[in-house]
């Protein structure tokens, strides 16, 4: 998040329209939750303030982050513990959003300066790509389809983007609700964006035609009346979980029928579930911010049981999270200045 604007966007939960459509109750009890069986393994930032961001994972297994109040992206050999920053081309870039292409490049949004950046690992050499409306003043996070297409949020701006790598085009699309505040997106199976709304209670998707291009047509999904979906993660069977940051769920959607499920999540109503990731067993993993210390939870979709378990330094927030191709969880948490690496206990 853009933190001149954190603030407001901890404020402004209430007294949106609720738009038409089916969509299931939240639920209201607490879910029986186990102790979840995992080793953490944390790491000091070595730039003191940096905030770490958003985690990302390289083709080499490596843990990539965004340093956003230091403007550098950060480098973590899991194997080692040994670090290498980048400091980008702003003092004030603001980075935010995190991932890497399949040719070892790191891309990030530049929060605070209005751009998307590519950052060439091997050569230090960072490249800047300028938002084309002024409106689109804060890209937030970003995500690659199989074709090797940009896609990212712009959560102030209200607008969703994509970046064509090769031409460094960038074409930008306002959400149609207003003030719905785009924030997690990430890609299902079909290649189809879909992103959360986290000012207002729905979730969308960017419709991608072959024979219209441009259109970047937007489908919005209501979701219960004052449910905030702020990120979110999808699942093999291309349903798309979601943490529910304003009531302290975990919900579900199912982009076919639009139904959607919800489970209380086990710090309760104020638990504040924030980072998601899905790991390759399918499992769901997210992290409550509202409880003291932060928690790391594990959702099993096939018996519905919860796990839980406290993360080491507290946390600090953990805005969002990446899974490997082996099943670990790299985090980063911001408010300690640190960043881990789960590792599952079998």
């Amino acid at each position: 998040m853009h933190l001149q604007t954190s603030v407001l966007c901890s404020m402004w939960i209430a007294g949106l329209a609720l738009a038409s459509g089916i969509a299931s109750r939240p639920s209201t009890g607490t879910s029986a939750v186990g102790d979840l069986n995992v080793k953490i393994r944390e790491w000091e930032v070595p730039t003191k303030g940096a905030h770490p961001h958003d985690p990302a994972v390289a083709p080499d297994g490596s843990l990539w982050f965004t340093e956003q109040m230091v403007s550098k992206l950060g480098r973590l050999d899991p194997a080692t513990g040994d670090f290498k920053e980048y400091p980008l081309k702003g003092k004030n870039d603001g980075p935010h959003g995190l991932v890497a292409d399949s040719d070892g490049n790191i891309w990030y949004t530049g929060n605070f300066a209005a751009h998307i950046g590519k950052l060439n690992p091997r050569s230090g050499e960072v490249t800047q790509y300028k938002m084309p409306d002024a409106k689109a003043e804060d890209p937030h996070t970003a995500v690659f389809d199989a074709h090797g297409t940009l896609w990212f949020t712009v959560q102030v701006g209200n607008m969703v983007g994509r970046l064509d790598p090769k031409t460094g085009k960038i074409e930008l699309k306002l959400v149609p609700t207003k003030d719905a505040r785009p924030y997690g997106i990430q890609i299902n199976s079909k290649g189809v964006p879909f992103f959360c709304e986290f000012g207002t209670d729905k979730l969308a998707r960017i419709d991608i035609s072959k024979t219209e291009p441009k259109t970047m047509q937007i489908v919005e999904y209501p979701l219960p009346e004052g449910v905030r979906p702020r990120r979110l993660a999808i699942a093999a069977d291309d349903k798309v979980y979601f943490t529910d940051y304003q009531g302290g769920n975990l919900g579900r959607l199912d982009p076919v029928s639009g139904a959607v499920k919800m489970w209380a999540s086990p710090g309760g109503a104020g638990s504040d579930p924030y980072g998601i990731t899905i790991t390759p067993d399918g499992m769901v993993w997210y992290s409550e911010s509202g409880v003291t210390p932060n928690t790391l939870v594990r959702f099993n979709p096939k018996t519905e049981e919860f796990a839980r378990t406290k993360i080491p330094s507290g946390g600090g927030t953990v805005r969002n999270m990446a899974a490997t191709s082996d099943g670990r969880v790299y985090l980063a948490c911001s408010g300690v200045n640190k960043v881990g690496v789960v590792e599952p206990l079998r």
